[in-house]
């Protein structure tokens, strides 16, 4: 097993500091992608949706499984919060917000604009208010303002978000071992305090049942990075003990039947399980480049996917057969990811990254001290000869001095 520093290697400093790049890891890619279409498959089979009949008796056999293809957000999370650690090393706060605001909004507009389409101008399956909850939609502070999501993945991105705020302090100041390691505790004992904290606020930004994710995320970037330690295997164990403390609500959540828990926890053990060996970097030999591809359509088929897809179920469900209809439309769904990647993600995403890098350099530009401007007909005031600056006391001037203004 490899780690990226038993002492230090190339790119890493023992300190914690950062002089190199980071590999891509294809594992996650390809984890991505399966998270995705575990919730793919868990809207358009377990879900009553556009069916408008029980799901159980049109796929009997696959249902059982689909059922808890809820846990690809908890999959996500886990990945997000590896993928944050290891993308912001070396990064100021200004670099790592603007990477993150080109790299999800540009997708999300469109997606608003055609989901929004298509539940304003067919409101069988889903519906909005009105146009201006489509509006409020392209902040993604929605759900902050007690607006309704457009499509109901999008709940997501506000959790991702709130993270990316929080991890933006520790980026701020530098990020280091130490500091994520410290973060990791602060916000494990937020998100275990807010259920009985009566606090709103509080609750908010710990997000107790996403938090575990996250951290371990974190955590196993920094075995990856340095190397295995109790104090990491111990973050990921309470961890991995919180997140399973919440699972029950989780299912109880996403079920519309009577649903064991006992396959949720395996499906929560597995998840760590799995990134415990990216962490010890079993996958390291998985170098597919086509798993790069299939990283990049995870996005923009989690926007799309939803509200779209169970209308077009909605309009082929007594023509189509429900396999044929299920297999075909996550296919379209897959080519329009592609499309959205190819000609949205990517051009747009350059763009606005181009921008926003244009105006923060322009905000650090305004922030530079100035040169004191010295007029040739007006001397600089000189402290008078005799004050000590040594002696206790207020300045007996009363004024600014030369040195000091």
């Amino acid at each position: 097993m490899r780690f990226a520093s038993g002492g230090a290697t190339a790119g890493v400093r023992t300190d914690g500091t950062d002089r190199g790049h980071t590999p891509r890891l294809h594992i996650l890619d390809g984890l991505r992608l399966l998270a995705a279409l575990m919730v793919v498959l868990y809207h358009y089979t377990s879900l009553s949706g556009g069916w408008h009949r029980d799901p159980r008796q049109l796929f009997p056999t696959l249902e059982p499984l689909t059922r808890y293809g809820w846990l690809g957000v908890e999959t996500f999370f886990l990945i997000s919060g590896f993928v944050i650690c290891m993308s912001t090393w070396g990064r100021t706060a200004g670099e790592f917000l603007v990477s993150r605001a080109a790299r999800i909004y540009p997708a999300y507009w469109v997606a608003i604009v055609l989901t929004g389409g298509v539940v304003l101008l067919w409101p069988q399956v889903r519906s909005v208010a009105g146009p201006e909850t489509v509006f409020t939609n392209f902040t993604m502070l929605q759900t902050g303002l007690g607006v309704w999501d457009v499509d109901g993945v999008y709940w997501t991105l506000w959790v991702e978000l709130k993270f990316y705020l929080l991890f933006a302090l520790v980026v701020a100041r530098g990020v280091t071992y130490r500091r994520c390691v410290v973060f990791c505790g602060v916000w494990t004992v937020a998100a275990a305090v807010s259920p009985t904290a009566d606090s709103k606020l509080l609750t908010m930004w710990a997000m107790p049942f996403a938090e575990p994710y996250f951290v371990a995320g974190i955590s196993f970037y920094l075995m990856r990075r340095f190397k295995p330690t109790a104090l990491l295997w111990g973050i990921v164990g309470i961890s991995y003990l919180i997140a399973n403390h919440h699972v029950a609500k989780r299912v109880h959540d996403n079920a519309n039947h009577a649903t064991a828990l006992l396959p949720a926890q395996i499906g929560v053990f597995v998840i760590f399980a799995v990134m415990a060996l990216v962490a010890l970097g079993t996958f390291d030999r998985v170098r597919w480049n086509w798993l790069g591809t299939a990283g990049a359509l995870t996005y923009p088929l989690y926007l799309l996917h939803q509200y779209i897809g169970m209308t077009v179920i909605y309009a082929l469900r007594t023509t189509v057969p429900a396999p044929l209809l299920v297999a075909g439309l996550i296919v379209v769904m897959l080519g329009a990811a592609w499309l959205m990647h190819r000609f949205v993600e990517k051009p747009l995403g350059r763009r606005m990254r181009a921008a926003l890098r244009t105006g923060l350099e322009e905000l650090r530009r305004t922030e530079r001290p100035a040169a004191p401007a010295q007029s040739a007909g007006l001397p600089l005031l000189k402290e008078p000869r005799r004050f000590d600056r040594s002696a206790p006391g207020p300045d007996p001037v009363g004024a600014a001095t030369a040195d000091g203004a």
